[in-house]
């Protein structure tokens, strides 16, 4: 009697949680560089642990930060559609363990497992509608609103689980270009959500966020 094989059901999750060929995991400090712009674009990473910050800095030196990725968030992936080298700079903001999956390998297991495939989709199209939602909220909601949809965002508002109400230490120069805005605006902006009850700042300068911070975001 022929016993069938029974098939090898991939497993997303161990995936992105173990060492294997073309895969390693690192970790960074705070503040340390995971790759700059310019740099070789051959690898995509995925976050394991911590938040990092993605910058990008002119031809004149002008830098400005385009957004803050946590956990189980993929970066670097522009590797994948052929670009070359690095177009902005991956910095961890906290302590930070991380994925790096070589392109190669990225590449083969996008082909051969559906399951790893479908979801890699998924992520990218829901990250292609936060940034839709973001480029309509530059447009025409004020600053006072961007800023708070902006700590929402941080805080994970509105994903789902357990919303992360404590932020880790962020600059008021950092949020003045997330949101657009001037540093004063958003000093004035923090202090006024302070005094309402919406934030309040713990030990070590962590930002706590309240879901009642929803109320500016949802006021007409």
């Amino acid at each position: 009697m022929v016993t069938a094989k029974k098939l090898r059901k991939f497993d997303t999750r161990t995936f992105l949680s173990t060492i294997n060929s073309g895969r390693k995991i690192t970790a960074f400090s705070k503040k340390h560089a995971i790759f700059v712009q310019g740099d070789p674009s051959d690898a995509v990473f995925y976050i394991q642990k911590g938040k990092v910050r993605l910058t990008v800095v002119s031809k004149t030196g002008k830098e400005a930060t385009l957004g803050i990725l946590n956990e189980g968030d993929f970066f670097g992936e522009g590797c994948l559609a052929g670009q070359p080298l690095r177009l902005l700079s991956a910095t961890a903001m906290t302590d930070c363990s991380v994925m790096q999956i070589d392109k190669k390998c990225m590449m083969e297991v996008l082909h051969r497992e559906h399951a790893f495939s479908d979801m890699f989709v998924a992520y990218l199209l829901t990250r292609n509608v936060r940034h839709e939602e973001d480029l309509v909220d530059q447009l025409f909601n004020s600053s006072e609103k961007r800023l708070a949809r902006m700590l929402l965002l941080l805080a994970h508002f509105g994903k789902d689980g357990k919303p992360e109400s404590v932020i880790p230490k962020i600059s008021q120069e950092t949020l003045a270009e997330m949101v657009g805005t001037t540093r004063g605006r958003v000093s004035f902006f923090m202090n006024r959500f302070r005094r309402l009850g919406f934030i309040d700042y713990r030990t070590g300068d962590e930002l706590q966020v309240h879901s009642s911070l929803l109320n500016v975001v949802l006021h007409d």
